[in-house]
């Protein structure tokens, strides 16, 4: 039997940011409370808190995030796929972020209402 999932919204507005895979990663992201980098060779990806991104800089605004209440086992399949499918059937886009402990899922802000009706059928919703 799936676990029941309890998925935390979370305050923050967030901002997807895309610099050069060479970019040394800027003084002003790491800053806030919610901070993924990731590097590969093609770019440098950061999701931060939309406030501290300069307004010069290309970023995708307006994202909120739902966390998957974990730590969450490794054992676990298809908990993103769980998520993931109702929301696509929906065609509400996600960016999706791992990290060691649980999950979490970037919604733009104008589909976070219908998100969170869609996950309701089946997880616990709470607002942090």
């Amino acid at each position: 039997m799936a676990p029941t999932l309890t998925i935390q919204v979370l305050d923050q507005r967030l901002a997807i940011c895309r610099l050069a895979g060479d970019a040394a990663v800027p003084d002003w992201c790491p800053k806030g409370s919610f901070v993924s980098i990731t590097r590969t060779p093609d770019e440098l990806s950061l999701v931060c808190e939309e406030v501290l991104v300069p307004e010069e800089l290309d970023a995708e605004r307006n994202w909120r995030a739902l966390k998957v209440k974990g730590p969450l086992d490794f054992s676990l399949t298809g908990i993103l796929a769980s998520l993931l499918t109702p929301l696509a059937k929906a065609g509400i886009p996600v960016f999706a972020i791992s990290t060691y402990d649980t999950d979490y899922l970037l919604l733009k802000q104008d589909q976070l209402g219908e998100a969170i009706r869609l996950l309701n059928e089946f997880c616990h919703i709470e607002k942090v």
